[in-house]
């Protein structure tokens, strides 16, 4: 399998090289030169093991050999690191055709730990790999996070030899947990800095600066990037659409071969595209509904052809979908169009903020909730008996909402990303509890005492943590934060 960039200007490269590169040298994303459908049968792939899965799944796209890539899988998803013995479990807690797979069991209570716990093992795989990188080089991740990604990368890359992670993050754009979660991590070699302004102004930051270091890196120096944009990080998220399937499979609700939906919340792309490249690679996937909170830039191109974020942004209760630039999109772009419209569209969205394309997705449906219906979302299923994060409300309304337009009953999968703890205060808001005003672990307790929903070990161990990273940029300033981590190198 080799790789090539969306955008057509640089050579094609091996699945190490773009691991390590992240980006491509011309601004484009790496996508795969073709995807092809998995020649084992269906019945007998979904029927894996999770790590026996990955491994099915990530041995056509990875340049390594059999032994190393069961070592890269066996590591990430170690039975200590997981919560649950499934690692993602699918629960249908309240209706036969709704079901949830619960991607939030990792060490960070979110579903970024899906990838992000197999990505360095990739990386150290693929610079042992990789030709060019013989001579000893200190690797520098830069990140930027909606919330979620930045402390599972930190977690992933803390204290991994050769290597040190930059996340930026938005400082008044994620919950107080997830701020925490970040400004407390250990390591010598990790850096959090915040971001006077929203994810779209640190991811853009971060993307400039690969732009500014593309082939001008200081000697002894390699960048790379734990986002979605890297092919690393997204490759290993098409497994557990597959091991979502198999679950339904085992439960009888459905026989292998029947079709499915899955209901994506979503920000920058990347979950909703594996679900993409699921379903090229032969899981019978029959829509992949794309729920956008406030921020629907995504529903109006889906229903419109035209994307555009010239428009208010709005910090909501779902964070993580708080974007106007889904970088991820322009992989989907490329497969539906080529590289000279990827580059006219992406110079569109640049110097002017849009783009329209006429390029046809029929495999995928545009929804969306506004706060309102995200809350009320939560209200419901939590009548129900079952707690869910804004994150999957947003989804689980779209889902509802899809239903109600379609009349469509294939079994639904609802993608749910992350434990409701990492935002227990919209979640009390939500089922009318009382608020704390205090500690966000105060929070935290009430939602346990609220619902009797355990709470997670990682998230109880965080009261006795304290800040090590204070710094904040402003978004121009971005720069000087990474240089002033080059300058201990």
């Amino acid at each position: 399998m080799r790789y090539i960039s969306t955008r057509g200007g640089s050579k094609a490269v091996t699945a190490s090289q773009a691991i390590l590169q992240g980006l491509s040298n011309d601004g484009g994303l790496f996508v795969p030169e073709s995807i092809e459908a998995i020649d084992k049968p269906l019945a007998e792939l979904v029927a894996l093991p999770y790590t026996e899965l990955a491994q099915e799944i990530l041995r056509p796209f990875l340049d390594f050999s059999e032994e190393d890539l069961a070592m890269c899988v066996k590591q990430a998803y170690a039975p200590e690191r997981f919560v649950s013995p499934l690692i993602a479990p699918l629960v249908t807690p309240f209706r036969n055709n709704v079901h949830f797979l619960e991607l939030f069991h990792g060490p960070t209570m979110a579903f970024k730990d899906m990838a992000l716990s197999i990505l360095p093992h990739l990386m150290l795989t693929a610079g042992k790999s990789a030709s060019e990188n013989s001579e000893k080089t200190q690797t520098i991740i830069l990140t930027a996070t909606s919330g979620d990604t930045g402390k599972a990368a930190l977690e992933a890359f803390c204290d991994v030899e050769g290597v040190s992670i930059v996340v930026f993050y938005p400082q008044d754009g994620v919950s107080a947990m997830q701020k925490h979660q970040m400004i407390t991590q250990e390591g010598d070699n990790t850096y959090v800095f915040g971001v006077e302004g929203n994810f779209d102004d640190a991811q853009t930051g971060v993307k400039k600066i690969f732009a500014e270091y593309s082939g001008n890196t200081p000697k002894g120096i390699k960048f790379s990037s734990a986002n979605s944009i890297n092919i690393g990080r997204l490759l290993p998220q098409i497994v557990y659409y597959f091991y979502a399937y198999g679950q339904l499979t085992k439960k009888g609700t459905i026989k292998p071969g029947e079709p499915v939906h899955f209901v994506v919340p979503t920000g920058n792309f990347g979950n909703i595209l594996a679900g993409y490249y699921a379903k090229q690679m032969g899981l019978p996937i029959s829509k992949l509904v794309c729920a956008s909170n406030d921020n629907k830039v995504l529903y109006d191109f889906f229903n419109t052809g035209a994307y555009d974020k010239n428009r208010p942004f709005y910090c909501t209760i779902s964070p993580s979908m708080d974007i106007l630039v889904s970088s991820n999109l322009e992989r989907l772009l490329f497969h539906a169009t080529d590289a000279e419209s990827v580059r006219a569209m992406m110079g569109g969205l640049s110097e002017g903020g849009r783009f329209e394309t006429t390029a046809k997705f029929a495999d995928f449906h545009g929804a969306f909730a506004d706060e309102t219906a995200a809350r009320q979302a939560i209200s419901n299923c939590a009548k129900n008996g079952y707690v869910i994060d804004p994150h999957t409300a947003v989804a689980y309304h779209a889902g509802q909402q899809y239903l109600a337009e379609s009349g469509d009953t294939t079994p639904q999968i609802i993608i749910s990303t992350a434990s409701p703890y990492k935002f227990a205060e919209d979640v009390l808001s939500a089922i009318d509890q009382p608020v704390p005003t205090g500690n966000f672990m105060d929070a935290v307790n009430a939602l346990s005492k609220a619902t009797s929903l355990p709470i997670p070990k990682s998230a109880a161990q965080l009261a006795n943590k304290k800040t090590r990273h204070t710094q904040i940029f402003h978004k121009d300033q971005m720069k000087s934060a990474v240089q002033s981590v080059l300058a201990k190198y």
